[in-house]
């Protein structure tokens, strides 16, 4: 399974107006499309950095979508009166403890690696991190995406609450830096999001 993302760098004033214009047009609009596996949209208003993602069942059906898409992706510009960066991958692992529900948090970290160590790096990320993650109080679900031409990793991570992410920082940090060091890979940046849409309906994947 393949997702696209498309990371909205937004005027914060105008993000409650872009969030109503993914809901009620975007998500309807992908929804109809072959392949279509669901979107999210996480935002973190005090930066205006907003990222969809949408998933799909296959590398062709994501392809398929990319001239209806493109077209989405001019509407949510102008809405949110913002520029976009796009970034495609591959769905390497999707665990749910359970659905996120209104007010879940996500932590998301990008990482670097060689291309010679990714497929041990998502062993590490299932086999070592994942179950540490389960056990965090208010754990929701993780994936684990990759752009392996790229050398390229995004996992996140999804809480119950901004609360519940924050009780738990210092144990993700522990995890993080224990995986990411097994992993062989370099963390290029994390960030916290209020997760505003969940409706990704990409199977368990692990």
């Amino acid at each position: 399974m393949f997702a696209r993302s498309t990371t909205i760098h937004a005027h914060p004033s105008y993000i409650d107006a872009g969030i109503k214009h993914v809901r009620d047009t975007v998500m309807p609009a992908l929804t109809e499309m072959e392949g279509s596996l669901g979107m999210s949209l996480l935002v973190d208003r005090s930066s205006g950095r907003c990222i969809a993602t949408s998933s799909w069942r296959d590398d062709d059906s994501l392809r398929a979508s990319e001239g209806p898409v493109r077209t989405l992706r001019d509407g949510m510009v102008e809405v949110f009166h913002g520029s976009t960066d796009v970034s495609r991958w591959e769905i390497a692992a999707m665990h749910r403890e359970h659905h996120a529900d209104r007010g879940a948090w996500c932590q998301i970290t990008w990482v670097k690696g060689e291309l010679a160590h990714m497929d041990h790096g998502v062993d590490v990320w299932r086999m070592a991190a994942l179950p540490k993650f389960e056990e965090l109080d208010g754990f929701c679900s993780a994936g684990l995406m990759l752009d392996r031409a790229a050398g390229l990793g995004v996992s996140s991570l999804t809480f119950d609450s901004a609360e519940a992410m924050q009780r738990n920082r210092e144990r993700i940090d522990l995890i993080r830096g224990e995986g990411t060091r097994e992993a062989h890979v370099e963390v290029l940046d994390i960030c916290e999001f209020e997760l505003v849409i969940a409706h990704l309906h990409v199977p368990e994947m692990v």
